[in-house]
Protein backbone atom coordinates (compact mmCIF):
# COMPACT_ATOMS: atom_id res chain seq x y z
CA UNK A 1 0.00 0.00 0.00
CA UNK A 2 0.97 3.70 -0.98
CA UNK A 3 2.99 5.47 2.20
CA UNK A 4 3.01 8.83 3.04
CA UNK A 5 6.08 9.09 0.85
CA UNK A 6 4.95 7.83 -2.25
CA UNK A 7 1.75 8.72 -2.25
CA UNK A 8 2.00 11.54 -5.07
CA UNK A 9 3.53 9.10 -7.02
CA UNK A 10 0.94 6.59 -7.03
CA UNK A 11 -1.90 8.95 -7.14
CA UNK A 12 -0.18 10.01 -10.69
CA UNK A 13 0.56 6.82 -11.79
CA UNK A 14 -3.71 6.24 -11.22
CA UNK A 15 -4.67 9.43 -13.26
CA UNK A 16 -1.99 8.67 -16.05
CA UNK A 17 -2.93 5.14 -16.71
CA UNK A 18 -6.54 6.40 -16.52
CA UNK A 19 -6.32 8.81 -19.17
CA UNK A 20 -4.20 6.27 -20.84
CA UNK A 21 -7.01 3.82 -21.01
CA UNK A 22 -9.14 6.09 -22.66
CA UNK A 23 -10.86 7.67 -19.81
CA UNK A 24 -11.39 11.71 -20.39
CA UNK A 25 -10.94 12.81 -16.43
CA UNK A 26 -10.25 11.49 -13.05
CA UNK A 27 -10.45 12.98 -9.55
CA UNK A 28 -10.39 11.53 -6.48
CA UNK A 29 -12.14 11.84 -2.90
CA UNK A 30 -11.93 10.98 0.61
CA UNK A 31 -14.07 7.97 1.53
CA UNK A 32 -16.32 9.14 4.42
CA UNK A 33 -19.67 8.83 5.12
CA UNK A 34 -21.72 11.32 3.16
CA UNK A 35 -23.77 13.46 5.84
CA UNK A 36 -25.36 16.15 3.34
CA UNK A 37 -25.97 13.53 0.58
CA UNK A 38 -27.73 11.34 3.07
CA UNK A 39 -30.21 13.61 4.01
CA UNK A 40 -31.06 14.93 1.10
CA UNK A 41 -31.74 11.20 -0.40
CA UNK A 42 -33.76 10.78 2.48
CA UNK A 43 -35.63 13.95 1.64
CA UNK A 44 -35.93 12.94 -2.01
CA UNK A 45 -37.62 9.93 -1.10
CA UNK A 46 -39.89 10.68 1.09
CA UNK A 47 -41.52 13.06 -1.25
CA UNK A 48 -41.72 9.96 -3.81
CA UNK A 49 -39.26 11.66 -6.37
CA UNK A 50 -38.28 8.32 -6.80
CA UNK A 51 -41.12 7.49 -8.73
CA UNK A 52 -41.45 3.15 -8.93
CA UNK A 53 -37.77 3.16 -8.28
CA UNK A 54 -37.89 1.20 -5.45
CA UNK A 55 -34.28 0.20 -5.57
CA UNK A 56 -33.02 4.00 -4.72
CA UNK A 57 -34.60 3.57 -1.32
CA UNK A 58 -32.54 0.08 -0.73
CA UNK A 59 -29.32 -0.15 0.64
CA UNK A 60 -29.48 3.32 2.11
CA UNK A 61 -26.71 2.80 4.06
CA UNK A 62 -24.43 1.22 1.93
CA UNK A 63 -24.89 4.72 -0.38
CA UNK A 64 -24.02 7.15 2.02
CA UNK A 65 -20.82 5.25 3.11
CA UNK A 66 -18.50 3.41 1.27
CA UNK A 67 -16.93 1.81 4.13
CA UNK A 68 -19.83 -0.81 3.69
CA UNK A 69 -19.23 -1.28 0.28
CA UNK A 70 -15.31 -2.01 0.71
CA UNK A 71 -14.29 -2.39 4.39
CA UNK A 72 -11.63 0.21 5.42
CA UNK A 73 -12.04 2.17 2.21
CA UNK A 74 -10.22 4.93 1.97
CA UNK A 75 -10.50 6.88 -1.64
CA UNK A 76 -13.08 6.96 -4.28
CA UNK A 77 -11.57 7.07 -7.70
CA UNK A 78 -14.64 9.14 -9.90
CA UNK A 79 -13.75 8.93 -13.67
CA UNK A 80 -15.59 10.09 -16.82
CA UNK A 81 -15.59 8.23 -20.17
CA UNK A 82 -17.08 10.43 -23.34
CA UNK A 83 -20.22 9.03 -25.39
CA UNK A 84 -20.78 12.26 -27.13
CA UNK A 85 -21.21 11.72 -31.01
CA UNK A 86 -22.50 14.47 -33.63
CA UNK A 87 -23.97 11.10 -35.61
CA UNK A 88 -27.71 11.65 -35.36
CA UNK A 89 -30.87 9.70 -36.49
CA UNK A 90 -31.01 10.39 -40.16
CA UNK A 91 -35.40 10.82 -40.14
CA UNK A 92 -36.12 14.15 -38.11
CA UNK A 93 -40.19 12.43 -37.87
CA UNK A 94 -38.44 9.17 -36.28
CA UNK A 95 -38.93 8.16 -32.27
CA UNK A 96 -35.36 9.26 -30.92
CA UNK A 97 -33.11 7.30 -28.96
CA UNK A 98 -30.79 9.38 -26.47
CA UNK A 99 -27.36 9.72 -27.23
CA UNK A 100 -26.41 7.04 -25.55
CA UNK A 101 -28.32 4.74 -26.41
CA UNK A 102 -26.97 4.45 -29.62
CA UNK A 103 -23.49 2.20 -29.19
CA UNK A 104 -23.08 -0.60 -27.01
CA UNK A 105 -23.69 -1.11 -23.58
CA UNK A 106 -21.77 1.25 -22.09
CA UNK A 107 -21.79 -0.91 -18.54
CA UNK A 108 -19.56 -3.59 -20.23
CA UNK A 109 -17.72 -1.19 -22.19
CA UNK A 110 -16.98 1.32 -19.27
CA UNK A 111 -16.81 -1.57 -16.88
CA UNK A 112 -13.51 -3.63 -19.05
CA UNK A 113 -11.80 -0.30 -18.90
CA UNK A 114 -12.62 -0.05 -14.90
CA UNK A 115 -11.25 -3.60 -14.29
CA UNK A 116 -8.18 -2.87 -16.49
CA UNK A 117 -7.07 0.07 -14.41
CA UNK A 118 -7.57 -1.88 -11.27
CA UNK A 119 -5.39 -4.86 -12.84
CA UNK A 120 -2.62 -2.07 -13.49
CA UNK A 121 -2.67 -0.35 -10.07
CA UNK A 122 -2.42 -4.00 -8.37
CA UNK A 123 0.45 -4.57 -10.65
CA UNK A 124 2.35 -1.42 -9.07
CA UNK A 125 1.38 -1.43 -5.88
CA UNK A 126 0.27 -4.85 -4.69
CA UNK A 127 -2.80 -6.08 -3.11
CA UNK A 128 -5.52 -3.41 -3.72
CA UNK A 129 -9.16 -3.92 -1.46
CA UNK A 130 -11.55 -2.56 -3.67
CA UNK A 131 -14.38 -2.60 -6.21
CA UNK A 132 -15.14 -1.21 -9.47
CA UNK A 133 -18.83 0.84 -10.21
CA UNK A 134 -20.57 1.59 -13.16
CA UNK A 135 -23.69 2.59 -12.70
CA UNK A 136 -24.44 -1.04 -11.34
CA UNK A 137 -24.22 -0.66 -7.52
CA UNK A 138 -25.93 1.18 -4.36
CA UNK A 139 -23.51 4.33 -5.38
CA UNK A 140 -24.38 7.91 -5.79
CA UNK A 141 -21.57 8.55 -8.41
CA UNK A 142 -22.73 12.22 -8.92
CA UNK A 143 -22.12 13.17 -5.31
CA UNK A 144 -19.14 11.55 -5.71
CA UNK A 145 -18.01 13.43 -9.10
CA UNK A 146 -18.82 16.58 -6.93
CA UNK A 147 -17.04 15.64 -4.45
CA UNK A 148 -13.86 15.29 -6.41
CA UNK A 149 -14.06 17.95 -8.04
CA UNK A 150 -15.07 16.23 -11.98
CA UNK A 151 -17.67 18.69 -12.39
CA UNK A 152 -20.92 20.63 -10.37
CA UNK A 153 -24.34 18.86 -10.14
CA UNK A 154 -26.16 21.14 -12.66
CA UNK A 155 -29.41 22.69 -12.25
CA UNK A 156 -30.60 19.66 -14.12
CA UNK A 157 -29.02 17.14 -11.40
CA UNK A 158 -26.13 15.82 -14.10
CA UNK A 159 -22.40 16.19 -13.71
CA UNK A 160 -21.50 19.15 -16.00
CA UNK A 161 -17.54 19.87 -15.96
CA UNK A 162 -16.36 22.73 -17.37
CA UNK A 163 -14.32 21.75 -19.98
CA UNK A 164 -16.04 19.21 -21.49
CA UNK A 165 -19.90 19.60 -20.55
CA UNK A 166 -22.32 16.72 -19.32
CA UNK A 167 -22.10 13.60 -22.48
CA UNK A 168 -19.98 11.53 -20.34
CA UNK A 169 -20.93 8.51 -18.24
CA UNK A 170 -19.17 7.70 -14.80
CA UNK A 171 -17.27 5.26 -12.83
CA UNK A 172 -15.80 4.82 -9.56
CA UNK A 173 -13.49 2.99 -8.07
CA UNK A 174 -13.51 2.42 -4.16
CA UNK A 175 -10.55 1.04 -2.62
CA UNK A 176 -8.37 1.13 0.78
CA UNK A 177 -5.50 3.08 -0.92
CA UNK A 178 -4.65 6.10 0.60
CA UNK A 179 -4.22 8.63 -2.13
CA UNK A 180 -4.01 12.65 -2.58
CA UNK A 181 -7.52 14.04 -2.77
CA UNK A 182 -8.85 16.50 -5.19
CA UNK A 183 -11.22 19.13 -4.02
CA UNK A 184 -14.55 20.32 -5.37
CA UNK A 185 -15.20 23.20 -8.31
CA UNK A 186 -17.66 25.71 -8.18
CA UNK A 187 -21.20 25.82 -9.45
CA UNK A 188 -21.18 27.62 -12.94
CA UNK A 189 -24.54 27.52 -13.85
CA UNK A 190 -24.88 30.93 -12.58
CA UNK A 191 -28.60 32.43 -13.57
CA UNK A 192 -29.15 30.08 -16.17
CA UNK A 193 -31.88 28.47 -16.36
CA UNK A 194 -32.40 26.34 -19.82
CA UNK A 195 -32.76 23.25 -18.89
CA UNK A 196 -35.68 24.34 -16.37
CA UNK A 197 -37.31 25.99 -19.18
CA UNK A 198 -36.68 23.42 -22.22
CA UNK A 199 -38.10 20.41 -19.70
CA UNK A 200 -41.22 19.74 -21.79
CA UNK A 201 -42.58 17.46 -18.99
CA UNK A 202 -41.26 20.27 -16.08
CA UNK A 203 -40.07 17.64 -14.63
CA UNK A 204 -37.05 19.70 -12.84
CA UNK A 205 -37.92 22.59 -10.34
CA UNK A 206 -38.43 25.87 -11.12
CA UNK A 207 -34.97 26.36 -9.00
CA UNK A 208 -33.35 23.87 -10.11
CA UNK A 209 -31.18 21.32 -8.77
CA UNK A 210 -33.94 19.11 -7.82
CA UNK A 211 -35.31 16.23 -10.58
CA UNK A 212 -39.04 14.42 -10.27
CA UNK A 213 -38.96 11.49 -11.55
CA UNK A 214 -42.20 10.62 -12.00
CA UNK A 215 -42.32 13.27 -14.62
CA UNK A 216 -38.63 12.78 -16.23
CA UNK A 217 -38.82 11.68 -19.74
CA UNK A 218 -36.15 8.96 -19.46
CA UNK A 219 -37.98 7.32 -16.15
CA UNK A 220 -41.10 7.41 -18.24
CA UNK A 221 -39.61 5.57 -21.04
CA UNK A 222 -36.73 3.62 -19.14
CA UNK A 223 -38.17 2.70 -15.58
CA UNK A 224 -41.79 3.15 -15.97
CA UNK A 225 -43.14 -0.74 -16.62
CA UNK A 226 -46.76 0.53 -16.26
CA UNK A 227 -48.29 2.71 -19.19
CA UNK A 228 -47.13 5.81 -19.34
CA UNK A 229 -49.93 8.87 -17.87
CA UNK A 230 -51.91 10.60 -21.05
CA UNK A 231 -50.60 13.91 -19.38
CA UNK A 232 -47.54 13.40 -20.99
CA UNK A 233 -49.28 12.98 -24.52
CA UNK A 234 -47.23 14.81 -26.73
CA UNK A 235 -44.47 16.27 -24.31
CA UNK A 236 -41.86 13.69 -24.61
CA UNK A 237 -39.57 15.80 -27.54
CA UNK A 238 -40.10 13.28 -29.34
CA UNK A 239 -38.17 10.47 -27.38
CA UNK A 240 -38.97 6.78 -27.56
CA UNK A 241 -35.84 5.83 -25.24
CA UNK A 242 -34.17 8.31 -22.27
CA UNK A 243 -33.95 11.93 -22.96
CA UNK A 244 -31.05 14.54 -23.80
CA UNK A 245 -33.36 17.28 -23.95
CA UNK A 246 -31.42 18.90 -21.02
CA UNK A 247 -28.02 18.14 -21.95
CA UNK A 248 -28.73 19.92 -25.53
CA UNK A 249 -29.63 23.29 -24.01
CA UNK A 250 -27.08 23.14 -21.89
CA UNK A 251 -24.41 26.24 -23.11
CA UNK A 252 -21.59 24.02 -21.69
CA UNK A 253 -21.96 21.16 -23.78
CA UNK A 254 -20.80 23.40 -26.62
CA UNK A 255 -17.58 22.10 -25.50
CA UNK A 256 -18.41 18.35 -26.17
CA UNK A 257 -15.94 17.13 -28.63
CA UNK A 258 -16.62 13.18 -30.21
CA UNK A 259 -15.75 10.40 -28.16
CA UNK A 260 -12.63 8.26 -29.28
CA UNK A 261 -13.96 4.79 -28.55
CA UNK A 262 -15.88 2.47 -31.74
CA UNK A 263 -17.68 0.97 -29.19
CA UNK A 264 -20.34 4.27 -29.12
CA UNK A 265 -19.68 4.76 -32.71
CA UNK A 266 -23.96 4.68 -33.63
CA UNK A 267 -24.96 1.60 -35.67
CA UNK A 268 -26.17 2.13 -38.87
CA UNK A 269 -28.82 -0.09 -38.74
CA UNK A 270 -30.19 2.44 -36.51
CA UNK A 271 -29.60 5.51 -37.25
CA UNK A 272 -30.74 5.24 -40.65
CA UNK A 273 -34.55 3.83 -39.30
CA UNK A 274 -37.59 6.19 -40.63
CA UNK A 275 -40.52 6.83 -38.27
CA UNK A 276 -42.36 3.89 -40.41
CA UNK A 277 -39.96 1.23 -39.35
CA UNK A 278 -40.25 2.25 -36.25
CA UNK A 279 -43.60 1.52 -36.10
CA UNK A 280 -43.34 -1.68 -37.93
CA UNK A 281 -40.72 -3.11 -35.60
CA UNK A 282 -40.99 -6.55 -34.80
CA UNK A 283 -39.09 -8.59 -31.77
CA UNK A 284 -36.51 -10.45 -34.12
CA UNK A 285 -35.54 -7.12 -35.42
CA UNK A 286 -35.15 -5.41 -32.30
CA UNK A 287 -32.78 -8.23 -30.76
CA UNK A 288 -30.88 -7.72 -33.92
CA UNK A 289 -30.69 -4.13 -34.10
CA UNK A 290 -30.02 -3.75 -29.90
CA UNK A 291 -27.30 -6.67 -29.30
CA UNK A 292 -25.08 -5.43 -26.49
CA UNK A 293 -27.44 -2.07 -26.23
CA UNK A 294 -28.29 -0.75 -23.49
CA UNK A 295 -31.79 -0.35 -24.63
CA UNK A 296 -32.06 -3.86 -23.48
CA UNK A 297 -33.05 -3.04 -20.55
CA UNK A 298 -36.91 -2.26 -21.67
CA UNK A 299 -37.29 -5.20 -23.72
CA UNK A 300 -39.02 -5.02 -26.76
CA UNK A 301 -42.26 -4.71 -25.41
CA UNK A 302 -41.59 -1.55 -23.29
CA UNK A 303 -40.02 0.28 -26.58
CA UNK A 304 -43.32 -1.03 -28.46
CA UNK A 305 -45.26 0.90 -25.77
CA UNK A 306 -42.81 4.12 -26.16
CA UNK A 307 -43.27 4.07 -29.70
CA UNK A 308 -47.24 3.93 -29.74
CA UNK A 309 -46.99 6.70 -27.28
CA UNK A 310 -45.38 8.57 -29.46
CA UNK A 311 -47.15 7.57 -32.92
CA UNK A 312 -50.35 6.54 -32.20
CA UNK A 313 -49.50 3.25 -33.86
CA UNK A 314 -50.59 -0.18 -33.43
Amino acid sequence: MPTVQNKQFITKFVKDQALELGFMGVAIAKAEFMEPEARRLEDWLNQGLNGTMEYMSNHFDLRVDPTKLVPDAKSVISLMYNYYTEVSQADLEAPKLSMYALGKDYHKVVRKKLKLLFQKIEEKVGKVEGRCFVDSAPVLERDWAKRSGLGWSGKNTLTINPKMGSYFFLAEIICDMDLEYDLPIKDYCGTCTRCIEACPTEAISPSGYLLDSNKCISYLTIERKDDIPQEFKDKMGGFMYGCDICQQVCPWNRFSQTHADPNFTPKQEIVQMSKNDWQALEETTFNILFEGSAVKRTKFKGLKRNIKFLTGGE
